[in-house]
């Protein structure tokens, strides 16, 4: 940041250091932090940022853009879930005297839910790594509290409430840390059937759908090929080319090394798939079907195979050199840490000199509505995700080699509970206000049409 201090009385130099002020600003170069900027420059801010972040898409899928930022138009709390690099580079370089640890980096109430552990067994848990990165604890609390309250306010809550499920979420992140410190379970606890809260295990019951039938909302099962829809497009003639690729990625990962048989893992059809997510709209995306483990005809596994990004909390976090691993590298390091025996799928793969995702597009996969929860649900639901991120904090720690001792106890040690929660409510609030206008502005551009693709971009 450039202060322009007081007139001097050599004229020639308040010319020069308006020169290089100049030159500066023209080089793009931040001279005044995001936050302080008028609502005009703030407006041209966000429309530039946002256009940066998407420019890949842009380029290469200007159809996933456009239907990315349609997207994003439509709800401030799905402006808030798209545009993180926006958000974090608000507060780059903040909370530089707290611990660090493996941060999600996308924590808000849509990104926990049902997914199978190493057994198939379904699990409640964080289920989305996308943006993981080091980075001081409270970048994840912040994004989830922040989350949280926009959420309240889409679903009608007044403020008062809102602030309540703010705190619900806080308190339940501080009770799982205690409770973590007391006996070490974030070593092996899960969230399963027997030993879930009640609206998590309704939800992990009514996510045990019979493999058959859920392979069957996508695929011809007499031919063992995807079906065509608006959102899947059957790319079967690259099946081989694929097959090299499912190769690489069992052979790179040890993917379930000791349970082969002659088949499994053999590609049977390829499709690309669009129009899943938020953040990821407009990235490349296919789904894979192999052979299964057994010779069950209902055995077959989808593996969903996403281009994978930079974090968007890359460069912007305080305290140490950035992870040297690829996008995808970085997210399943993230998965293997912050999961007990997560999704045995899960792993990396080269294709086209791209860095891919893997994982299985499990029949185990289901979330709550946030949309449909009152207040006490919201309330309940943000608690409980709260004492679910606290498990990925604290495995952060000597085992994983993200900082010595235990995590947990480093994390409470540098902080007042009660004035932690105080001032992650009143963050929320204030960065919510700010979220709100700037998804305004935003919606402004994109109706005038500075979000369309244009030809030669």
């Amino acid at each position: 940041m450039i202060i322009l201090q007081t007139p001097r009385t050599d004229e020639r130099d308040r010319s020069d250091a308006f020169h290089a002020f100049a030159r500066r600003r023209a080089d793009g170069d931040v001279l005044v932090p995001p936050l302080l900027l008028p609502e005009e420059q703030r407006r041209l801010y966000v429309r530039r940022t946002l256009r940066e972040d998407h420019q890949f898409r842009i380029r290469n899928h200007p159809e996933g853009a456009q239907a990315k930022f349609d997207k994003l138009a439509g709800a401030a709390f799905k402006f808030f879930r798209g545009t993180a690099l926006l958000y974090y580079r608000d507060y780059a370089g903040t909370d530089a005297h707290l611990p660090r640890v493996f941060t999600i980096g996308d924590v808000h109430p849509e990104n926990f839910g049902v997914m199978p552990n190493e057994d198939g067994a379904p699990i409640f848990g964080v289920n989305d790594f996308d943006e993981a990165f080091v980075a001081p604890f409270t970048y994840d609390v912040k994004r989830g509290a922040v989350g949280f309250y926009l959420i309240a306010k889409q679903n009608g809550l007044k403020k008062k409430k809102r602030r309540k499920v703010v705190r619900a979420f806080v308190r339940g992140y501080l009770g799982g840390l205690e409770s973590f410190a007391r006996d070490d379970r974030e070593k092996w606890h899960e969230f399963r059937i027997d030993n879930s809260p009640d609206m998590i295990r309704e939800l992990l019951k009514g996510a045990m759908e019979a493999r058959e039938d859920f392979l069957a909302d996508t695929l011809d099962l007499e031919k063992e090929r995807f079906v065509s829809s608006e959102d899947i497009v059957p790319h079967s003639k690259y099946v081989e080319d694929f097959q090299d690729v499912v190769d690489a990625y069992v052979k790179e990962n040890d993917i379930d090394a000791d349970r082969k048989r002659d088949g499994f893992f053999r590609v049977k059809d390829v499709a690309i798939k669009k129009g899943s997510g938020t953040a990821s709209l407009g990235l490349d995306r296919y789904w894979i079907l192999i052979d299964g483990p057994t010779d069950a005809p209902d055995d077959n596994v989808i593996l969903e195979m996403k281009q994978a990004r930079r974090s968007a909390l890359h460069g912007l976090t305080p305290g140490g050199d950035d992870p040297d691993d690829d996008e995808a590298g970085l997210v399943v390091k993230a998965q293997n840490i912050h999961l007990v025996g997560g999704d045995p799928y899960y792993g990396r793969v080269e294709h086209d000199d791209t860095s891919f995702l893997v994982r299985e597009r499990s029949p185990l996969k289901d979330d709550i509505d946030v949309d449909d929860l009152d207040d006490d649900e919201l309330r309940d639901y943000a608690h409980i995700c709260g004492r679910t991120l606290a498990q990925p904090h604290a495995r952060s720690d000597e085992d994983t080699g993200i900082m010595e001792g235990d995590a947990e106890k480093k994390i409470l040690s540098s902080i007042h509970p009660d004035v932690f929660t105080d001032d992650v409510v009143r963050f929320a609030e204030a960065a919510a206000r700010r979220i709100r206008k700037d998804w305004k502005l935003f919606k402004k551009d994109h109706a005038l049409g500075a979000f369309a693709f244009v030809h030669g971009e």
